[in-house]
Formats: C-alpha cells, structure tokens, sequence
C-alpha cells in the first residue's frame, strides 16, 4: 500500500462571515504521485493551495492538515518549507533583475549553512558553501534545458522559459513535496508539451507533486489521480479514466459531454 504524505481532514475556510471557499474537504495524496486539482473557476483550487502552504492563519480555518505524518494545521509558511512542501505560483515571481542561475541559487536559501560573520569574512565553509550551491543550481537548470540561459538576465526570457525557471527555483530546495499552481497558463501547445515531459521527470526524482491545472490535456495525460471541486467541495476523485466517465464532472466542469484529450 502506498504511504501518505499529504492528508487533508474536513478542510473549511469562509469569506466575508458567507462564502464558503472550501467546504468540508478531505483528501489523502501518496509518496511519489502526480495528483491535479480541477474544478471550474471559484471552486476553491488557489484557495486549497494557500491553505496547504500557511497562507493563512489556522484562527481563520478549520480542519487539519497533516504533510510526512505530522500535523501541520498549526505551522507558518516558512515552518511548512523547511518540512519539504514549496509551490510555483499562477503568475512567475521571479528576480527579474537577476540572472537565471542567481534566482535558482535563491531557491537554495534554506539548504544553507553558514552565518552571517563566516559570510563576511569569506572563510573555507562559505567558499565551499558557494561552492555546492552553485554546483546543485547548474543541476536544476540541466534539469530543465536551461543550462545554456544560466547566465541571462530573466527578464530578457520569454514568459514560458521564465515559467521554467521559477520551477528550477522551487526544486533547488529539495522539496518532498512541489505544488504548481496553473503551470500551463500562458503557455502554447510546444510549451505545454515540454513542462509535462519536466513534471515527469520531477516526479521521477522522487518528489510529490500537487497540480492545479485547468489544462485538460496535461492533467489526464500526467496525472496519477484527479480531484474535482465545485463552489468548494469535493465532487469526484480518482484516476484519469473514472473522472473522464463521470456525467457529474463534465456537467459541472464543462457544462456539456465532450470527450477529453
């Protein structure tokens, strides 16, 4: 049997004393899959997502949250990410100033060790130190094909490479578990094509990735297992094949019964 890694128990968060964003969800995801979160717009995906990552403060929701069998319901953002859990965001949040290997060298903020007088005074640890994180960032841009854009400014990107970089940022913290947020948005079909060959070989090194996507064709193409939400509950979960069959999720997510991709 699988191991879990994420559990989610009767998750609830309202807007405003009304709305209900997420309504009484609960979920379990296991070690080393790809599962993807689908639902129509407002179905409470980004907002699942902030509550996994700590945006908000447990006073503010209810449920429990539980990630590599600890209870994480109480922990800050930054409490979470140095458990294993990172995200890539909606729209790219990237040093735009910066060069591509300077932004996925930030990503190895965490995985750092030496203090602020042994960085001041350059000694042997923080040589080697800069050492090893340059050396672990070239590996997460030859993850990505990007080796060869080490060096450019990220601003100068087109948006899909820059989409590219902000994942090779995430996964230079050795994360156990990556949740990508529309990835595929803003990106055409090459591009689209190309992250889901990347995402395969993410989860293929070993980490647990969590997608919202409302890009039909990488979801059922990549995905291990798919949970649908609507107005913030769950309404179907399981395998590609179940959840292209199921009449509820078509009605509610594509409002007619077309096959997908």
């Amino acid at each position: 049997m699988a191991e879990t890694i994420l559990k989610i128990e009767n998750l609830t968060k309202v807007f405003g004393g009304s709305l209900l964003a997420v309504d009484n969800l609960s979920f379990t995801q296991s070690r080393g899959t790809v599962k993807s979160v689908i639902g129509p717009n407002g179905a409470g995906k980004t907002t699942l997502v902030n509550l996994i990552m700590g945006h908000f403060h447990k006073r503010e929701w209810k449920g429990r949250i539980y990630f590599d069998g600890q209870e994480i319901s109480e922990l800050k953002k930054f409490e979470r990410a140095s458990l294993g859990i990172t995200e890539t965001y909606q729209l790219v949040k990237l040093f735009k100033n910066m060069s591509v290997m300077e932004n996925v060298m930030v990503g190895m903020h965490s995985r750092t060790k030496a203090n602020i007088i042994e960085n001041i005074i350059r000694g042997r640890k923080t040589v080697r130190q800069e050492r090893f994180i340059f050396n672990e960032a070239m590996k997460y841009l030859k993850m990505m094909n990007l080796e060869e854009r080490a060096g450019d400014e990220v601003e100068s990107l087109p948006y899909g490479t820059q989409k590219l970089v902000e994942i090779a940022r995430a996964i230079a913290s050795n994360p156990k578990l990556l949740i990508m947020d529309e990835p595929a948005c803003g990106l055409n079909s090459f591009e689209a094509k190309e992250l889901k060959e990347l995402i395969m070989k993410i989860r293929n090194s070993g980490i647990t990735i969590l997608i919202i996507e409302h890009n039909m064709d990488l979801v059922m193409n990549l995905s291990d297992e798919i949970l649908v939400m609507n107005l913030g509950k769950k309404l179907a979960e399981g395998s590609p094949a179940e959840i292209q069959r199921n009449k509820e999720v078509i009605r509610a997510y594509l409002g007619e019964e077309i096959g997908f991709a």
